[in-house]
């Protein structure tokens, strides 16, 4: 190493690299992709090396302190990934190395220190959980996909599949297949999971195929098992990782194949800088290596299917569950009427209990769905119709019953539910609406007999509650399994012939054009929990707009009637896919500062487009206009490509820098 300067960049919103001089002990180590610390300002910090240079303008030039980790390296390929993303996700490449880059090792970490307790408990992850996986005969479908996507493997030709097979037709069995088959040619995969706590069958079954080549990435590895996983993928001893988002920057060598699973999970999205989707970051990156991509999901994105339907994407279809086994059968049931009958709002059809009764009286299980926690949504005075809302946040605060605390689900802020009313002093409160403990509450009152568990956040934020409710609804001991989209995705239990779709409206309503989208993708993924074995199984889905496309479409399990129906909508109003849409959120702690910054911006950007065909909606506020103590204004920007309004965003944002706001900024949101 001749070198004398070193460029380096650093995870700051900075976009030019910074120059520091190379001391000769290190010269020997240091290379481009390592990992440093450097002073910066008073502090010293992680940086990353981009490049090298023999001149230098500035004459007090700061050396750089150390080499974190002289065997750890971003390698060439990945600075390329990084690059790409600080592009097209609107960061600096400081911000999008450090994305890729697991915390604990930025620090230079021993890997050695490790609680025994806890390392036990991470090693028994996953146990509970049949791990034995036969090696099954694919069907002709099965082996049709495989066909097409292993000779893609064989001829080392990037191309992105989509795999759209209905739940339970046997995705996983491909992914399996696919992976042993670049396996035996020498080459790596990735398997991305949306959540990993939430799929521990998925995770279960590629452990037991592949035993010791795995390596498990996620959240809840404590730092020092990061780090040893990190080394294990790194030096080649695990050839397939497993993961969540963030395991799409795994160090493989030699990749040949990503697996996204469930695709169209929006937990693929990071909300925080870099704001990227990993999904997309995966095909990125297998384009960079010649690697293949499956997208796999019963419920693919619109998207996806577009690209698919476009030619982008090579289209494989599983439309039958294995074995011949049936979907279940589905029922809708109009709560208007419901209502009507009982003279008040139930929370249970006559329906949906008489089928619970019956699969009770029978050993089998049953599952009951509401994507909303909590024990009543909201509180509010008779008299004067006063809502109680958070201090902080523009939305109502949620009753919970076991802690007995009105408690705001986007700061956390909580108080004791008053016994009058803070406005006019009347004591008329009504607790109205419906959340998972509610539901858990009146399912003991019909349904005694009945051991009944309830999995949301707030049921399972201990670690390990989560895997403790599966392990004993697996064992039988549980009959009625109450839950949010915790309980949505990734789970097979044969005995589950029973689902019921408390409300399937919570989605519907909400302010975002894929609202419609959601709520059939998760109508879908739910009722695909049901009639997984040879009992059989049915769906009952609750609901005060049956009517609506997206419930009808989920009745049938049909994909294609729902993508034609909201294809066509989309294309009229100009939304994704046929357009990206990048959006600025303005936030401070001054509603009329805030308003007033979002319009001085709205008229940077519109100088700043002129002849590029880019659409400007806005400002307005957000859905939730206060949230923890700040005010939120939003202006989005659409065109046919997302370069197309990044490459204007830099002039207009740093011509609108107010003291006091904060401007985030959001490429392709979900």
């Amino acid at each position: 190493m001749n070198y004398k300067f070193a460029d380096i960049v650093i995870n700051r919103p900075i976009e030019r690299p910074f120059t520091y001089s190379i001391p000769e002990p290190l010269k020997e180590d240091i290379e481009i992709g390592s990992i440093v610390e450097v002073s910066f300002g008073n502090k010293v910090v992680t940086g990353y090396v981009v490049g090298f240079s023999d001149k230098c303008d500035i004459e007090k030039i700061k050396p750089i302190n150390s080499i974190v980790d002289k065997t750890l390296c971003v390698d060439p390929k990945m600075l390329e990934l990084t690059k790409w993303i600080s592009t097209y996700y609107y960061s600096s490449w400081g911000e999008a190395i450090s994305a890729a880059i697991p915390s604990v090792l930025k620090k230079g970490a021993s890997g050695k220190r490790q609680r025994k307790e806890k390392r036990d408990e991470e090693e028994k992850e996953f146990e509970f959980i049949d791990g034995s996986d036969k090696h099954l005969m694919p069907n002709e479908e099965q082996k049709l996909a495989l066909d097409c996507i292993m000779n893609s493997i064989d001829a080392r030709i990037h191309r992105v599949f989509l795999l759209h097979g209905v739940t339970g037709s046997g995705k996983t069995e491909v992914y399996l297949q696919s992976i042993a088959h670049a396996l035996e040619i020498g080459l790596s995969s990735i398997i991305l999971v949306p959540e990993i706590s939430l799929t521990p069958q998925t995770v279960a079954r590629f452990k037991a195929r592949f035993g010791d080549k795995i390596a498990v990435l996620h959240s809840r590895l404590l730092g020092s098992k990061r780090i040893s996983e990190w080394r294990r993928i790194n030096s080649g001893a695990a050839q397939i990782v497993i993961g969540a988002r963030s395991a799409v920057f795994a160090p493989l060598k030699n990749l040949g194949l990503i697996v996204v699973d469930e695709e169209h999970e929006t937990s693929y999205k990071q909300e925080d800088v870099p704001r990227y989707n990993a999904r997309d970051v995966a095909i990125k990156r297998a384009g960079l290596s010649k690697a293949i991509v499956i997208l796999g999901s019963a419920t693919p994105s619109l998207e996806s299917f577009y690209a698919a339907k476009n030619g982008r994407y090579a289209l494989i279809e599983l439309p039958e569950r294995i074995d011949s086994r049936l979907l279940p059968a589905v029922d809708i049931v109009d709560m208007r009427e419901e209502m009507t009958r009982a003279k008040k709002i139930p929370i249970f059809s006559q329906k949906l209990k008489e089928w619970i009764e019956k699969d009770i009286a029978e050993k089998k299980q049953v599952i009951l769905f509401l994507n909303r926690r909590g024990f009543s949504t909201f509180i509010n005075c008779r008299k004067c119709g006063y809502v109680i809302k958070c201090k902080r946040c523009s939305v109502s605060l949620t009753y919970h019953f076991d802690k007995q605390k009105l408690v705001c689900h986007h700061c956390n802020f909580n108080m004791e539910p008053p016994e009058i009313c803070p406005e006019c002093n009347a004591s008329y409160l009504k607790y109205w609406g419906l959340g998972t403990e509610k539901v858990e509450s009146e399912t003991h009152r019909l349904f005694p007999q009945a051991s009944i568990a309830r999995m949301d956040t707030d049921a399972t934020h201990k670690r390990g509650a989560h895997d403790k409710v599966l392990s004993k609804f697996k064992d039988g001991l549980i009959d009625i399994l109450i839950g949010t989209q915790m309980i949505a995705k990734g789970l097979d239990f044969p005995k589950v012939t029973l689902v019921g779709v408390i409300s399937a409206d919570t989605a519907l309503n909400l302010p975002d054009f894929r609202s419609a989208e959601r709520t059939f993708n998760l109508l879908t993924q739910v009722a695909g929990r049901a009639g997984r074995s040879d009992l059989g199984g049915r769906v009952i889905i609750q609901s005060y707009t049956p009517q609506h496309y997206s419930i009808q479409a989920s009745k049938n399990h049909d994909y294609n009637t729902f993508y034609d129906k909201e294809i066509s909508l989309r294309k009229e109003l100009y939304l994704p896919p046929f357009c990206h849409m990048v959006s600025l959120t303005l936030r401070g702690r001054k509603e009329e500062r805030v308003f007033k910054a979002s319009d001085n911006l709205k008229s940077s950007l519109e100088k700043e487009i002129k002849s590029k065909n880019i659409e400007i909606l806005g400002p307005a506020p957000s859905p939730i206009s206060k949230m923890k103590g700040m005010y939120r204004w939003n202006i989005f920007l659409r065109s046919e490509t997302a370069e197309n309004i990044t490459s204007i965003l830099k002039k207009a944002l740093n011509k609108n820098k107010s003291s006091g706001i904060i401007i985030t900024v959001d490429v392709d949101p979900s």
